[in-house]
């Protein structure tokens, strides 16, 4: 398949997915925001997008304004049946774009923290079998989404509620990330640190880069099983 992936920061990429997708001689391409020649494709090219995370909000255009452009993109992408997968601030444009509401959420939330499956996701078989162990995932958000009209609200966590959404057999909202590296997370750990406070739900960089060995693989088996069933492989 033709995949696409759109790139806020320099240094939230795609991870794992990267390994994943050359694995399986997808084909790839992608929109850098943060670089001034970047272009969007046309729709037509694209068989999946990936809209990967960043540290700004989706509110934020008045700073950001290619993020309307970015918007317009994503709504085309699944108005046109493509296969959308959303990470962190990936999984909250697309929730937007849906016309659910993205805003503060309940806490900040940073570190390895575990998901807990909801009773919708009892009507998501493959999904609830992923995590059904209350794996441990990376968090590092400040915002939330609410879940899109005609979604199914699959998970939650301590400090949050709504960490994913499946709005249809294409599209799918991650509020945390499962894409993480060892090197992924020392690199927004270097760029990032600075929204490290004291609180129950940030950890500290020694805990998180604790975690980084610990977590990590588990978090690319549950990668590898979402793609799989995106990709329908």
């Amino acid at each position: 398949m033709r995949v696409h992936y759109l790139q806020h920061v320099s240094f939230e990429g795609l991870g794992y997915i990267e390994h994943w997708l050359t694995k399986n001689s997808h084909t790839i391409s992608f929109t850098r925001f943060y670089e001034s020649d970047c272009y969007l494709p046309e729709v037509k090219n694209v068989d999946v997008l990936i809209v990967m995370g960043g540290p700004m909000g989706v509110y934020d255009e008045d700073r950001f304004p290619w993020l309307k452009e970015e918007k317009a993109f994503i709504w085309n992408c699944i108005q046109s049946g493509k296969k959308v997968l959303g990470i962190c601030l990936g999984a909250q444009l697309i929730a937007e774009c849906l016309g659910a509401k993205v805003d503060k959420a309940a806490h900040k939330e940073i570190g390895w923290f575990p998901v807990t499956c909801t009773e919708e996701s009892k009507q998501l078989a493959w999904f609830r079998e992923l995590f059904k162990d209350n794996s441990t995932v990376f968090h590092w958000h400040g915002d939330r989404f609410e879940i899109p009209e005609g979604a199914l609200n699959l998970l939650s966590s301590g400090a949050n509620s709504n960490q994913a959404f499946y709005y249809n057999e294409n599209v799918i909202g991650l509020q945390f990330h499962l894409e993480v590296t060892e090197k992924t997370v020392a690199s927004i750990l270097e760029n990032c640190a600075d929204e490290l406070c004291e609180s129950h739900w940030v950890q500290t960089k020694e805990q998180i880069s604790v975690g980084m060995i610990v977590y990590t693989e588990n978090c690319n088996r549950i990668m590898d099983g979402i793609l799989l069933n995106l990709f329908n492989e």
